[in-house]
Formats: C-alpha cells, structure tokens, sequence
C-alpha cells in the first residue's frame, strides 16, 4: 500500500505494475535487454515524438534531466556559435549556469515568472542579434507550473534560421506536440515525469542531421549525446557506462501503459481534469491560484498562501499524514506552494484531497 501520494512533478506517484518491472534483474549485454527493451524504448520515443520518424532519432542518458539539457547544450554550441536562451523560471535560469560553466558564449532574454515568453520580444532580439545561431527554452516551466507558447516559439525561431533546443522535462508525454512540425532541433526530457516512470535516465530526441554536426563538440566524456547515440547505434541498444537496467525496464512498462491509456492525448485530458478539479476545489475554500487560467498548464498548480498566518510546513505535515504530498514555492516575489497534476493520479484523488485540506488548520 502506499504511505501516500505525491503530488509533485517528479518524482511522482507511478502504477503498481511500473515499480513490479524493476523486480528482476538484467544483465546489460544480450539482446533480451538491448534489444528488446532499450531500442524498442527509443524507437517508441520517436514515435511519441513525431509523425516523421525518419527524421529524428532518440538517445537515453544516466542521471537526472539537468544532465541531459546540459549535455544537449555542451554538444550542440559550438565555439562560435552563440546561445539565447528564453528564461521565465528556475529551469530557464539553469541553463545559464550551465553556459557559463562550459564557457559558451550566451545572451539571456529574462521575463517575469509569472508571464509567458514574450514572442514579439523573442521576434525582435533575433532580429537584432544576427549571432545567435541555438535557440533554448523551457516548455511548461515548473517554479510557477506556466506553460510557454511553444508552437508560435518555434515559429519565430525557424523563421530567423535558428536551432532550437527545447526542455521539455515536465510536458513531453502528457501535452501533445510534434518535434518535426515545430522544427525543434533537440527535445529534452526524463524518464520520472509524464511518461510516470521512475528516476535514473533522461532522454534526448533528436534531429538526424543535427546530431550528426555533434561530432566532438562536447568536453565532457560522460554528457557527450554524438558519443551515447553512436554506441547505441553500432551496439543496438548498448550504453556506454553501466545502464540503469531496472528504471529503463520499468520506462518499458510505463511507456506500454502510455499506450494502453490512449496516449498522449488521452493522458493530457487526464491530466486537465486532474487540474480542474483541484482548482474548482481550491478556489471553494478560498485559495487563489499564482497564475491566470490562460497560461496555466495541466502539469503543475501554483497557490498563493491564503492567509499571512499560513504555516506552510505544518500544512505539508497534515497533509502527508493524511496521505498527500505537495510541493513548497520556488519564486520569491510571492509566497506559494505547488499541487502537481501528473502521475498514476485521478481526478477522484484530487477531490478527496479537498476533503482533506477542508479538515486541516491552515
């Protein structure tokens, strides 16, 4: 039985039978995993991605999300090139610390956390900035739970003949998109987020023919994406470094499960009812939401402390024992805490978890 849910964005709640597929042991050189198991996850990655599989291929990578963004930007920006990335968030920000520890030449265009990405704004600076050659954004951008026009981004960006790079750790899988009608260049996400598997891997959809001008470009042994798509190429399924065999299994399992749900489209309804509900509900007992309703995405929900009284930890404390878990805020202009959306969760969940903020003193 579970000690409760999470309603975080990752690490989330997953599926009974997704923790079961990490029960048995693999050995990482035979074709039963290799083949069977890793490749039949990236080509379904691919899939999922696009309609034009052709064009695009997928390559798995050990760690956490944050390593696989900063092995897209250490592969792919070049010395000479030069990077802007969009940021209206922690995730965004993160991206140029990252710059800076490679030493990639960089412009930032920073907006408020609470709004989306200005795409006239966007328009403009590539207008001015010839130099830019790589495009960065993050798609749903969790500090607030906003989600950024990704489609009229990506307009703008094709039409000034930039790359783009898109983080897409918390949307890819429950909000639909398709990586070759958008012209994104590199999509980024991971393995504990819509997709509800388990921590231990990202993954990176990419562009053949950029991938291929990604030759030597990285410094970093380990985060080099030429290198891990190489290998697994020529070894069908191999990873360079040890595999995560029992989180990559358990993936497998989601991913089916992703499918047998009716795919993306079907998870994202899921997901806008799980949302719909917690906020009919919030807002009955008189919590305001951070963000306004058209710029809110399905994924994660942002509140306002209802009261200057409000104790946020002792709030947390009720509610984990009573068998939720939620997220503290991450912006400093308001005080605020966050109900993830995503997971193995219903919209039945979310209206048992009103009847039990209605019992907790806040």
């Amino acid at each position: 039985m579970k000690p409760y849910i999470l309603l975080t964005p990752g690490p989330l709640t997953t599926s009974e039978t997704v923790k079961e597929a990490m029960l048995t042991d693999w050995c990482t050189w035979d074709a039963d995993y290799n083949v069977h198991i890793v490749e039949e996850i990236r080509k379904s990655l691919v899939a999922l991605a696009t309609k034009r599989t052709d064009e695009y291929t997928s390559i798995l990578l050990q760690g956490s999300g944050t390593y696989c963004v900063e092995a897209v930007i250490g592969s792919t920006v070049k010395p000479g090139d030069k990077l802007l990335i969009l940021s209206n968030g922690a995730y965004g920000d993160r991206m140029g610390n990252i710059a800076e520890y490679h030493g990639i030449d960089y412009d930032m265009l920073a907006f408020d956390e609470t709004e989306q990405v200005s795409v006239d704004y966007v328009d403009d600076y590539l207008a001015h900035n010839a130099e830019i050659t790589h495009v960065s954004v993050v798609h749903c951008e969790t500090t607030t739970g906003v989600l950024n026009p990704l489609k009229e981004i990506a307009h703008i960006v094709k039409m000034h003949g930039k790359k783009l790079i898109v983080d897409a750790m918390s949307s890819f899988g429950g909000v639909p998109l398709d990586v070759q009608e958008l012209g994104i260049d590199f999509l980024i996400s991971s393995s504990n987020k819509c997709i509800q598997g388990v921590p231990g891997f990202g993954f990176i959809i990419a562009r053949k023919s950029e991938l291929a001008h990604c030759k030597g470009v990285s410094k970093s042994l380990s985060l080099d994406i030429y290198d891990q798509w190489e290998t697994m190429e020529k070894g069908h399924g191999k990873w360079r470094f040890t595999s995560p065999t029992h989180v990559v299994r358990a993936f497998k399992q989601a991913m089916d499960e992703l499918l047998e749900e009716g795919g993306v489209e079907a998870r994202h309804e899921r997901y806008c009812a799980n949302h719909d509900v917690l906020v009919k509900g919030m807002r009955s007992l008189g919590f305001k939401t951070l963000l306004p309703d058209e710029i809110q995405s399905p994924v994660i929900t942002s509140f306002l402390y209802p009261n200057t009284d409000f104790d946020f930890t002792s709030f947390y404390a009720q509610l984990k024992e009573r068998g939720f878990v939620i997220y503290p805020g991450k912006i400093s202009q308001a005080d605020t805490f966050r109900i993830g959306n995503i997971g193995d969760v219903y919209p039945e969940d979310f209206g048992k978890l009103i009847e039990v903020i209605k019992e907790c003193k806040y």
